[in-house]
């Protein structure tokens, strides 16, 4: 006999969502959270938007909530790092490809990487 652990998400009586982690169901309740309070705000607020039109954007908003962070500047944008890499070419082509040699290309990048370190000068003083 197996056993089988679930975690049902149950909003106002009605089991909405079942999930398998723990983890998992936790982040669609909090995500139900937010919509709730979003759709209240809604409800408050001057605009006038049915029902149907507030859940689904107070969902919506809910789900998006890194990019919605990120355009009301409460957040930034996450940086993209590029590194270096070598590209293998996989597709056989009719032209021989060029051989890389591994060793030359991570000297490069590790040369590269490496902070050079300033010069000492000196300075003569003249005796007057």
């Amino acid at each position: 006999m197996a056993v089988e652990s679930r975690f049902v998400v149950i909003r106002q009586g009605v089991e909405v969502e079942t999930f398998m982690d723990k983890k998992a169901a936790d982040e669609y309740d909090k995500m139900l959270d937010m919509a709730d309070n979003l759709a209240e705000m809604f409800e408050s607020a001057a605009l006038k938007l049915d029902e149907k039109m507030r859940e689904e954007l107070s969902i919506y908003l809910a789900k998006n909530r890194e990019e919605v962070l990120i355009a009301l500047q409460a957040k930034k944008a996450p940086v993209v790092k590029k590194k270096a890499k070598v590209v293998v070419d996989e597709v056989k082509t009719t032209e021989p490809s060029p051989k890389v040699d591994v060793e030359t290309v991570e000297k490069a990048v590790t040369k590269a990487k490496t902070p050079r370190k300033a010069k000492a000068t000196t300075t003569k003083q003249s005796a007057a």
